[in-house]
């Protein structure tokens, strides 16, 4: 079983309520229309019910029935997430006024259907951008306990089987904070262990904190940074499995890990890559994709307490029902 199917299985198995606020959008409404053909989540879809079902008629889509619909502009729950609004974002100068105008907004409807307790997770970026997928998330939902950056996942499944967990491996931040300082770092390094778990379901997720030093191969203030993330990493989980900072050849190769860093319980072994800079990880990922052949899955944002997805506003029908999967795979972890 590939590790899609894998994903696809365990969602499955556990259905969770996932919002698409982009419901009038082809490929979204196409994709909720075979998830809910294969039964792997609850969709609930936002917008006007009738435009919704005749647009899935012209589209040939035969299962929209099955998706929950609601409608801002008539749902008997608008004003008490108007009110919920207006109470999480007082201080910052919201009246109930605008918070009953931000309500209408289907982005922000879906966070507070989640912040409810209504639904499990959210997944938008085929019409919108990034930043008006995070900021309602962010408003609404928060980050998770201990946790203030929002970062993202890249699944990277390539031929080498040899390296990772049969050729799986997780790398984290490819997609959000551009210059995490040592104390995001470390955040991303727990988050991306445990995107690790909830997704790629990986039972012993193994970190290695990149670098372009191994133990103090090189002397650098960017490798003082890993350093301290690697420490304090540990100390927001004791029981993660951790070392840094390594290359990426200590990190994978298990006869450079034990010559460049003997004794290491990581080098080697490691399954998840935490790499130092946001530019690093996108450069990284596209060049192992490009050149290596290898299938890219992501990004899967993480560090949000309930999850929230963004999506490529270039993405494929396909691309937007794996995610439905790897968003109910991450809100059955949340709710663990």
């Amino acid at each position: 079983m590939s590790l899609i199917e894998s994903i696809i299985e365990r969602a499955k198995s556990n259905k969770q309520r996932i919002v698409l606020p982009e419901s009038m959008e082809e490929r979204t409404i196409t994709a909720a229309d075979r998830v809910l053909a294969d039964d792997i989540a609850d969709i609930i879809l936002i917008g006007n019910p009738d435009e919704i079902k005749q647009y899935a008629t012209s589209l040939g889509l035969t299962h929209i029935d099955k998706a929950t619909i609601i409608d801002p502009a008539t749902s008997e729950k608008t004003e008490e997430y108007a009110q919920l609004l207006f109470q999480l974002r007082q201080k910052k100068g919201m009246t109930i006024e605008k918070a009953r105008e931000q309500v209408l907004n289907p982005l922000y409807f879906g966070c507070l259907i989640i912040k409810s307790g209504d639904a499990d997770g959210q997944i938008s970026g085929a019409l919108s951008t990034t930043g008006d997928t995070l900021r309602p998330a962010l408003q609404i939902i928060k980050c998770s306990p201990g946790i203030t950056c929002v970062s993202g996942a890249m699944l990277m499944i390539t031929q080498t089987p040899q390296y990772g967990e049969d050729g799986v491996l997780v790398i984290g931040d490819v997609a959000v904070t551009p210059m995490p300082d040592a104390n995001q770092l470390a955040q991303i390094a727990v988050c991306t262990a445990q995107t690790a778990k909830s997704v790629a379901g990986f039972a012993d997720p193994r970190v290695a904190m990149l670098s372009f030093s191994t133990k103090g191969s090189a002397a650098h203030e960017v490798v003082d940074k890993v350093v301290e993330a690697t420490k304090l990493a540990k100390e927001l989980n004791p029981d993660l499995k951790i070392d840094g900072e390594l290359q990426a050849d200590a990190a994978l190769v298990p006869s450079v890990g034990q010559k460049k860093a003997p004794g290491s319980d990581i080098a080697g072994k490691a399954n998840v890559l935490v790499v130092p800079c946001l530019e690093v990880g996108n450069i990284a990922y596209k060049l192992v994709q490009r050149l290596g052949g290898a299938d890219a899955i992501g990004p899967i944002l993480q560090g949000i307490a309930r999850p929230v997805n963004d999506l490529s506003r270039g993405c494929s029908v396909d691309d937007i029902y794996k995610m439905v999967a790897i968003t109910a795979c991450q809100a059955m972890d949340a709710c663990a």
